[in-house]
C-alpha cells in the first residue's frame, strides 16, 4: 500500500514544471497525434482550420486546443505540485461536469461502482475501458438470479449472459463480437439501454490523468471510484514537510 501510495505522488509531483511536463492526448482531429500520445508542455503545436487537439496536465487540467492554432501545448500558469490540491481541482472539474446540462440525472442516480474499471449496466450512458482489457459487467443489485443480453444497434446479433443470485460481477467472454462492440444496446426484459465504451489508450497510468480522461468522456461513475481510491489513499499517507 505504501508503494502504491509512493507511486500516485510521485506521479502527481512530476508536474513540479508545467513547461517541462508531459501532456497527454485524450482526442485528436486531424494533424498527427493519437490519444494516449504523450506530448510536452513547452512543444510548439501548429493545428489548422478544423483541427482539434484535447490534452491532459498531469495535475488534471484539461487543455482543449482548436485550429488555427500556433503555441506551446500548455500556456500560463504551472501545474499544481501538491496532491492533494490537484485531487481537490479535479474533484471541482467533476462537480462541475455533474452540473452541466446532460449529466445531472446520469450523475446523481448512478450506484458507487466498487472497481473504476467495471461496467455498470443498469444504466445508459458513457463507460471507460482501457485498450484490450476484458470488459468486466457490473450490477447494483445482486439479491436476485437474473439475465440480460448485450446486442449491436443494428440488431444484427445477440448475446446472452445470466446472473446467479448475489453475483454482482462476471467477466464478458473473448468474443469477436463484444470485442469489437462500442456503441450497443443492454437488454433487460422490456428495457434497452444504450451504452457507449470510450476507449482508454494503453500506458496512461497516472490516477489523476486517467480520472480526467474518464470526467472528459463522460464516465462520471466510474471517474467518482477511481477519485474515492486517490482520495483514500492519499488520506493514508502522512502529509510531508512542504504540505500545508
Amino acid at each position: 500500500m505504501r508503494l502504491h501510495c509512493a507511486l500516485i505522488i510521485a506521479a502527481l509531483l512530476y508536474a513540479g514544471n508545467a513547461f517541462a511536463a508531459p501532456m497527454t492526448v485524450v482526442e485528436a482531429r486531424g494533424g498527427a497525434a493519437r490519444p494516449g500520445q504523450r506530448i510536452e508542455s513547452s512543444a510548439a503545436i501548429t493545428l489548422h482550420e478544423g483541427e482539434k487537439l484535447v490534452l491532459i496536465a498531469p495535475d488534471g487540467r484539461v487543455i482543449a486546443l482548436r485550429g488555427p492554432y500556433y503555441g506551446p501545448a500548455l500556456r500560463g500558469s504551472g501545474s499544481i505540485q501538491d496532491p492533494r490540491k490537484a485531487l481537490n481541482a479535479l474533484l471541482a472539474l467533476r462537480n462541475e461536469r455533474r452540473n452541466s446540462i446532460g449529466a445531472v440525472r446520469s450523475a446523481t442516480e448512478a450506484a458507487k461502482l466498487p472497481e473504476p474499471w467495471w461496467i455498470d449496466i443498469s444504466r445508459p450512458g458513457e463507460r471507460c475501458i482501457r485498450l484490450n482489457d476484458k470488459v468486466i459487467w457490473w450490477r447494483p443489485n445482486a439479491e436476485q438470479a437474473d439475465s440480460f443480453a448485450i446486442l449491436p444497434l443494428d440488431r444484427s446479433w445477440k448475446a446472452d449472459f445470466t446472473w446467479a443470485s448475489g453475483q454482482a460481477w462476471m467477466r464478458a467472454p473473448r468474443v469477436a463480437e463484444l470485442e469489437s462492440a462500442r456503441n450497443f444496446l443492454v437488454r433487460q426484459g422490456r428495457r434497452e439501454l444504450p451504452i457507449r465504451l470510450n476507449v482508454i489508450a494503453n500506458g496512461v497510468d497516472e490516477p489523476i490523468v486517467v480520472a480526467a480522461w474518464m470526467l472528459e468522456k463522460g464516465c462520471m461513475q466510474q471517474a467518482d471510484a477511481l477519485l474515492r481510491k486517490v482520495q483514500a489513499n492519499l488520506e493514508s499517507t502522512p502529509p510531508t514537510e512542504t504540505d500545508p
